[in-house]
């Protein structure tokens, strides 16, 4: 079953259950005597194929989204809860977190590439709504979020407040 919400943001801020891993650099000499010769070989590996994605792909790729995705792709193979976070994405989580935006009242995680809806929050736009726990958000005001970040999906439902947002859900199993 599909359904359509067009929302107005409130006061209310997007929670989102997500284990946010931030990085701005390693403790080298603990992780140097944890790794083993195997690990050594994997990361060579590694970078025989960064370097050949680099320089030989087709359109040429920027170098720290490569590293990024595959630092994301690491933590997210670990659980579907955690990711790296950049500078930026960092600063605009702290934004999110701070309280000055709008939001539909709804905790949220991610599930086979979609946002999935932990649970509405009482007397919220989205409880007003119909939004249930179980949903999976599809599109955000029209455009389709397979494959995006939870933090990007985030981003893409905060807003100014009494801003208009439709969420296009579909229910499984409902």
């Amino acid at each position: 079953m599909v359904r359509k919400f067009g929302l107005l943001l409130a006061g209310a801020a997007i929670g989102a259950t997500a284990v946010i891993t931030v990085s701005n650099g390693l403790n080298h000499s603990s992780s140097a005597q944890a790794a083993g010769i195997g690990t050594y070989r994997q990361l060579s590996i590694f970078g025989d194929i960064f370097e050949r994605v680099r320089s030989s792909y087709v359109t040429e790729p920027k170098e720290e989204e490569l590293i990024e995705s595959a630092i994301n792709g690491m933590l997210t193979s670990l659980d579907p809860h955690s990711s790296y976070l950049n500078a930026k994405a960092f600063s605009d989580m702290r934004v999110s977190t701070s309280g000055k935006f709008g939001g539909l009242g709804i905790e949220v995680t991610m599930e086979n590439e979609f946002v999935k809806v932990v649970s509405p929050i009482d007397e919220t736009p989205a409880a007003k709504a119909g939004v249930l726990a179980g949903d999976l958000i599809t599109k955000i005001d029209g455009e389709n979020i397979r494959g995006v970040s939870l933090a990007e999906a985030v981003e893409k439902m905060r807003g100014e407040v009494n801003t208009p947002i439709v969420l296009n859900n579909c229910t499984p199993g409902r």
